[in-house]
């Protein structure tokens, strides 16, 4: 097949690229310098943001087919894809040490020319967010979040929010990991607590409540209140105002307590990547939050937000995946973890 030859400027638009900027300044006949830096930034931000999406909808995809091949490379895939995201999440924050090259002076020299345009009208952030798992009742500023959007922006939006977010197509990926599936495979368990009184539970449930055996006896005083946590997590299944179902949390801590065998892995890495964009998605938040309050202190935003409290209380709110980081309270030292019984540990490994 032969190809039409492409030219670099051509294939890349930059017609139009390059020529998107105009400064409000200059319109004015007032020309602040740095006006021009402020708009490639932030449109450098969108242009992020548009991968991220391309990228996030790539993980929604797979992870909602009705079943994943783990033994193909459909999971290794969306480990790469979470990975690239906590990459440019990175690159976001970086990004801030530009924009702040840029003095508080430099700044109102065309602040006031904005209004009402603010970073809180950016439609595909709040979008990129409704698609990882932030739901309407846990943001901050409900009553105005989308109120500065064109109609057609708070559509999509909304669209997002009701579409299956990617905390709960994991939510379902964790449900379905088998290793607890086969109850003879748990039979044959060393258990040291009230053995003579578990034999007639779930075989499942045995590896369970050995585990919280031996966690309750990790605890210092101060955190036997943890017992209780674990069992509300681990032990009871059904709905829950949690995001992750019993199932499902028992699923993600046994990858975490397991990493090390081959077939869990993956699985690890997908988990870790998850806590890596929340990570990010903080630290964005919080430099954004220091850099305005450096930038107007305690002013009114542009777009009548109350500035820096407002990214504040966001940014300590906006943690959407913070029930697995939370799964950490839980683990033990590796020395005290139960035995697993050889099948399940020939399942874990590699075979020859």
């Amino acid at each position: 097949m032969t190809y039409k030859e492409v030219h670099y400027h051509d294939y890349l638009q930059l017609d139009k690229i390059l020529e998107a900027q105009h400064p409000e300044s200059g319109r004015h006949n007032l020309f602040a310098h740095d006006e021009m830096l402020f708009i490639v930034i932030h449109q450098a931000y969108e242009l992020w943001f548009k991968q991220l999406h391309h990228e996030a909808d790539s993980v929604v995809e797979i992870m909602g087919r009705p079943t994943i091949n783990d033994n193909s490379p459909e999971l290794q895939l969306v480990t790469h894809r979470l990975s690239r995201m906590v990459t440019i999440l990175r690159v976001l924050v970086h990004q801030i040490d530009i924009m702040e090259t840029m003095t508080p002076m430099d700044f109102l020299d065309f602040r006031d020319m904005l209004r009402p345009a603010s970073g809180f009208q950016s439609w595909q952030f709040k979008m990129l967010e409704a698609k990882l798992g932030l739901k309407f009742e846990n943001r901050h500023g409900q009553e105005y979040y989308t109120h500065q959007l064109k109609p057609e922006h708070v559509a999509m939006i909304k669209n997002a929010e009701a579409g299956k977010s990617l905390i709960e197509l994991v939510n379902n990926w964790l449900e379905r990991i088998p290793f607890f599936q086969d109850e003879q495979n748990w039979r044959n368990l060393e258990i040291t607590f009230s053995q003579q009184n578990e034999t007639n539970r779930e075989i499942s449930g045995i590896y369970w409540k050995e585990y919280q055996y031996r966690y309750a006896g990790s605890l210092a005083e101060a955190e036997k209140d943890n017992v209780e946590h674990f069992a509300n997590l681990f032990l009871k299944d059904g709905q829950t105002n949690h995001a992750f179902s019993g199932a499902a949390n028992r699923a993600a801590l046994f990858i975490m307590l397991y990493r090390g065998y081959p077939m869990l892995q993956l699985p690890f890495q997908l988990l870790n990547n998850l806590l890596e964009i929340d990570e990010q998605l903080s630290a964005w938040r919080h430099r954004h939050m220091n850099m305005v309050h450096r930038m107007i202190g305690t002013r009114i935003g542009t777009g009548g937000s109350t500035g820096k409290d407002y990214l504040k209380a966001a940014a300590d709110k906006h943690y959407i995946f913070k029930e697995i980081a939370q799964l950490t309270s839980f683990l033990i030292e590796r020395r005290k973890l139960p035995k697993l019984p050889p099948e399940i540990e020939r399942m874990l490994g590699f075979h020859v």
